[in-house]
């Protein structure tokens, strides 16, 4: 189901993080959640990833 999902701002792949739970996307520097088993692809939901 995951090759089905792309970020909603970039239109990007998304990366899986497992252990937290979150689908990555790296061009547009979000996180979205997954909770209770589905994806939470709203850009007002998303976390800023942290800038290294």
């Amino acid at each position: 189901m995951l090759e089905a999902l792309v970020c909603p701002v970039t239109h990007a792949t998304l990366r899986y993080d497992a252990a937290a739970q979150e689908l990555i996307s790296e061009a547009a520097g979000l996180a979205f959640p997954i909770r209770a088993g589905i994806p939470i692809m709203l850009i007002d939901e998303a976390r800023q990833l942290k800038a290294d």
